[in-house]
């Protein structure tokens, strides 16, 4: 098994300032379908001996330098060796076609992120764990259920991507006609892609933002379109996913055996999120002992991203000191 070559950038490139406490560095591995992963590697400074580890990832159409590269700095300030990774097909990680996901490729980005933690000299293989964020979310709790060496997760301002997908937001598109209509747009998409040679982008977050659109699009344009969390390498923050890239999620339904995950589980949301639906009646289907929902007064669902003010770490560090021991 070969790594691809892949052209990372060597500068920091980072929505947020570089820690004088950890140590920065790339790296690369791959998943099980050959696909090479780029990610950032954080380690804290004064680290000794086999350190718990963390893999993060997301939200879901965000890069590494984003949301995901804060979370994995202030662990590694927290002293966990911590990686924050693009998944495949987006950001600097490789596959082909780009900006296309899948919620069996991208659950095993998150397996893949195990493997590579697992063999490095500095981590305990015994002490791993996962954060997912927005969309990411709903595929860390999908890896949880499957990856018997994921000790814990934590999924911040979750969205289940194939839920949205099927069944629109708030789960207001949920009908066969509605799905059928779906299908058989993206379905007419892929004969002109395959016409034209190219994958159509069906845009990112929209810019100027309608003044008649929800909160919940003005919250993404707050983050995705400002100098807050404007990156170059972001479908968000450009051109967004390919247009048939959502086909998967309409038909392979993530989350099928959440209820026999028997590692520990945080989730973490806003209480003013338009996706708190999610992390509610995800947890209602969690088991044991080991399994919390915090609700984060006051919180849209944006400020999970970057709000170092709202986002929980010590709820965060302490969940993870507690349950990778």
């Amino acid at each position: 098994m070969k790594n691809e070559e892949l052209n990372l950038v060597a500068e920091w490139d980072k929505t947020f300032p570089q820690s004088e406490e950890v140590n920065h560095s790339k790296v690369t591995f791959h998943n099980r379908y050959g696909i090479t992963l780029a990610a950032d590697m954080y380690v804290p400074k004064k680290a000794s001996g086999k350190l718990a580890a963390v893999a993060v990832c997301g939200p879901f159409g965000a890069v590494k330098e984003q949301a995901a590269g804060l979370y994995a700095q202030t662990m590694a300030e927290r002293g966990f060796l911590a990686i924050a990774f693009d998944p495949s097909f987006t950001g600097e990680s490789g596959g082909e076609p780009r900006y296309v996901a899948s919620p069996d490729i991208n659950t095993e980005d998150f397996q893949a992120a195990v493997d590579f933690l697992s063999l490095q000299e500095n981590v305990d293989p015994e002490r791993i764990g996962i954060i997912g964020i927005c969309g990411w979310g709903g595929m860390a709790i999908n890896a949880a259920a499957i990856d018997t060496r994921i000790k814990a997760t934590v999924a911040s301002t979750m969205y289940d991507m194939t839920r949205v997908n099927a069944k629109g937001y708030f789960d207001e598109e949920d009908s066969e006609n509605a799905r059928y209509e779906k299908r058989k747009a993206m379905n007419a998409q892929r004969i002109e892609d395959y016409k034209n040679g190219t994958y159509a982008l069906a845009g990112g977050v929209a810019d100027p933002m309608p003044e008649d659109a929800p909160f919940y699009f003005r919250d993404y344009h707050a983050y995705y379109k400002t100098d807050r969390g404007y990156h170059a390498r972001s479908l968000n923050s450009n051109g967004g996913w390919n247009v048939t890239s959502a086909l998967s999620f309409l038909n392979m339904l993530i989350l099928q055996y959440a209820e026999e995950i028997r590692s520990a589980v945080l989730l973490i949301h806003g209480e003013k999120a338009h996706s708190c639906y999610f992390s509610r009646d995800v947890y209602k289907r969690l088991k044991g002992d080991n399994k919390e929902l915090m609700i984060i007064p006051d919180a849209v669902h944006t400020d999970l991203y970057d709000n170092l003010e709202v986002i929980p770490f010590d709820k965060i560090e302490n969940f993870f000191k507690e349950n990778l021991q």
